[in-house]
């Protein structure tokens, strides 16, 4: 190779090394905040009906209740407290955490397990007039789901605790759901294998049944 091409080379390469632009520093993508839910809130407060008691997650009536609403173009946000075998002692006990959530609307259903313990009637009753007047003072309304039990609890103590509902209902001026599982608990193919928990399509049944008493509230 003569000097000249040698120079030439190497003068070459060194303008191509000028011409290298070093690349731009990698950006980091920051995720914008997601933004804050502010629709009212129903609390959805109740025992195993309420949770998806052996259901698979999002298949609980307050799942599709809250599927419901948003059809209809009802902006509010349900939050589930449903905990499975809970007892009206037990919801007195968590009250206070349904509260701080402000639910416009709350969705009373207990009192079937203190039922099927054969727990007092009155101690019962008590329980949910100390709920419904926490709630309505804390300003939100209130739905009380009423319940029944099985027809070999006997016939004063089934009436006794039906009775609870309906009254309470009266006295303190309540939207009442007569019986959440209404057209569900008799069709078998609608309740679990246990015969006291609705399956998911059960559990769509139910949350119409508490649809048609809760829309009127919502408007």
């Amino acid at each position: 190779m003569t000097i000249f091409a040698a120079v030439c080379l190497v003068g070459c390469d060194k303008t191509e090394e000028r011409r290298v632009t070093p690349a731009p520093p990698a950006r980091t993508e920051t995720a914008a905040p997601a933004a804050a839910d502010t629709r009212p809130v129903i609390v959805a407060f109740g025992d195993s009906l309420t949770a998806g008691h052996g259901l698979e997650p999002g298949l609980s009536y307050p799942d599709f209740l809250q599927k419901d609403l948003d059809a209809r173009g009802l902006r509010y946000r349900v939050v589930n407290q449903g905990i499975s075998g809970d007892t009206t002692d037990g919801g007195v006990a968590r009250m206070d955490a349904a509260i701080a959530l402000r639910p416009e609307v709350v969705i009373l259903e207990l009192g079937a397990n203190d039922g099927l313990r054969g727990l007092p009637v009155e101690a019962t009753r008590r329980n949910l007039v100390e709920m419904v007047d926490a709630f309505q003072k804390s300003g939100a309304k209130v739905l009380l789901c009423g319940m029944t039990l099985p027809r070999n609890y006997g016939g004063d103590y089934i009436r006794s605790f039906e009775g609870i509902f309906a009254d309470l209902s009266r006295e303190k001026k309540l939207a009442l759901v007569p019986f959440c599982l209404d057209g569900v608990a008799t069709r078998k193919e609608l309740m679990q294998a246990d015969g006291l928990h609705p399956t998911a399509e059960g559990c769509k049944r139910v949350a119409a049944n508490v649809m048609k008493h809760l829309e009127p509230m919502l408007r």
